[in-house]
């Protein structure tokens, strides 16, 4: 069953970040360097579904009792300023901490004053996670509801199609199902996020190595088996080829093969997991609803964090490095339902995953040869301090207590999201930030995240950007 990856061709050797912050923009020369020297070996992106600052803040309060993004408004004169705060996530101490503006193709852009000036703005014609997921994954903005084409219908190469053509190996991994939108736009391209069956068949005829997430045909939310199967998010076909040994893919749904696959030497060179959960690991469970945060009995499924480390143990049998998405999906889900306990776990969940992510960097990697960026496709929730619209006042409270906080929207917002790297090409992603906020800083467009590796550090004799038609079986309608 299990066996090493077959060598692929040596590229050239990863760079060595320099060290010190980088959080203001640096001279686009730093990532001209980066990429003479061939790129970082290895990425990894963690996308907090639906988590802005204040997802973050929110539950940091409730962990520790500390917060580190929050902001104020003066009645008097109505002026936005940061609050000190302190870190209390590893990723909070990355040398790269800058904001990212998300809108799809259709969605205004970004306007500092508008966005702090009017409490409403951010909540107008906001990104989808499917246009979102695109502008990360390929550079290019497009439709909401769209998957990996660009706005006229033409495919868009993405990170995981250009590290298969560095000879390197790429995977997703979510904590929603696999063929959700986020996921799906890091291997697959089609006009319709909701063709779920549809992405899962092109993840098994695509280049992915690692496809895991929920989306079990035969278990409820709450990890039991179903009298009959329900084919949401595979088709039958697929499953039963899958599941038998019919594809390229080795098979892995329970908890101890995760865990095994997490830890063990010698690994398969292509996993798909299907996690014994419909929809999420957790938040979809019976009883969850309006209560405490981690007070009702989880699912016995792996955490985000292990399905996390034996994705990363798959992905570096390549010895030519490996591009890796991991998604927090349901902080999203918990945010359209303004349910602060879930939001709570869900980003608790994520944290996790950041954890398992830096470790495996530091025990079994490099921050010499690996870039790790941890951001979020948009916020959800319009999640605030009590007060709100528009005299907000900061986030705050005791650990284990429920922070005292206001929802303002149950969607997507256009405000900025944060972006916390580390790693071989940092600065790169840094000197993209050539645009400034007067609260959070310099920021990034969502398109940067692809950019700075498709233009700059993977770029190397490719095209400036890789565009075809898509095929007649992908063409949206007019």
């Amino acid at each position: 069953m299990f066996s090493k990856r077959l060598e692929r061709r040596t590229l050239a050797a990863a760079v060595v970040l320099a060290g010190g912050a980088a959080i203001a923009p640096l001279a686009p020369a730093a990532s001209a360097a980066v990429a003479e020297e061939g790129g970082p070996k290895n990425v990894i992106v963690l996308i907090g579904d639906g988590m802005g600052h204040n997802q973050i803040d929110f539950t940091n309060s409730y962990l520790t009792g500390t917060t580190n993004h929050q902001v104020a408004v003066d009645p008097a004169d109505g002026e936005v300023t940061r609050v000190p705060g302190t870190p209390a996530q590893v990723f909070q101490e990355f040398p790269v901490q800058l904001g990212m503006s998300t809108g799809s193709v259709t969605s205004p852009a970004y306007d500092p004053e508008l966005a702090w000036g009017d409490f409403e703005w951010v909540t107008q014609d906001a990104t989808d996670s499917a246009a979102a997921g695109t502008a990360m994954a390929t550079g290019v903005k497009t439709e909401n509801g769209v998957i990996g084409l660009d706005a006229d219908g033409s495919r868009v190469e993405n990170l995981s199609e250009r590290a298969a053509a560095l000879g390197k190996a790429a995977g997703v991994v979510s904590s929603v199902p696999f063929s959700h939108a986020t996921p799906a736009a890091f291997g697959a391209h089609n006009p319709d996020r909701n063709d779920l069956t549809g992405v899962t068949n092109e993840y098994l005829a695509g280049n992915l190595d690692v496809v895991i997430g929920a989306g079990h045909p035969w278990y409820d939310d709450d990890h039991q088996r179903l009298l009959s199967p329900r084919y949401d998010y595979i088709s039958q076909g697929d499953y039963e080829r899958v599941s038998q040994g019919r594809t390229p893919f080795t098979f892995v749904e329970e908890t101890s093969e995760f865990e095994r696959l997490a830890t063990v030497e010698e690994t398969p060179d292509r996993v798909f997991g299907a996690v014994q959960v419909a929809s999420t690991l957790q938040q979809g469970r019976t009883g969850v609803a309006g209560s405490e945060p981690f007070s009702v009995e989880r699912n016995d499924v792996p955490t985000l964090g292990t399905l996390t480390e034996a994705a990363l143990n798959v992905l570096d049998e390549d010895e030519d490095g490996f591009f890796a998405m991991v998604e927090g999906g349901a902080i999203d889900w918990a945010g359209h339902a303004n349910d602060a306990a879930q939001t709570i776990e869900e980003t608790a969940e994520f944290f996790g995953a950041v954890d398992a992510a830096v470790e495996w960097v530091e025990t079994e990697s490099s921050w010499d040869e690996t870039l790790l960026v941890v951001t979020a496709d948009h916020e959800t929730g319009y999640l605030a301090g009590p007060g709100a619209n528009p005299n907000w006042t900061p986030i705050a409270g005791a650990a284990g207590q429920v922070p005292a906080a206001s929802w303002n929207s149950t969607n997507h917002t256009n405000g900025l999201v944060p972006v916390f790297a580390q790693g071989a090409g940092a600065e790169a992603l840094a000197a993209r930030a050539v645009r400034q906020d007067p609260v959070r800083g310099a920021y990034v467009d969502s398109t940067d995240l692809a950019n700075v590796l498709l233009e700059d550090l993977w770029a190397d004799g490719f095209p400036p950007m890789q565009t075809w038609s898509a095929p007649a079986s992908q063409q949206r309608s007019s």
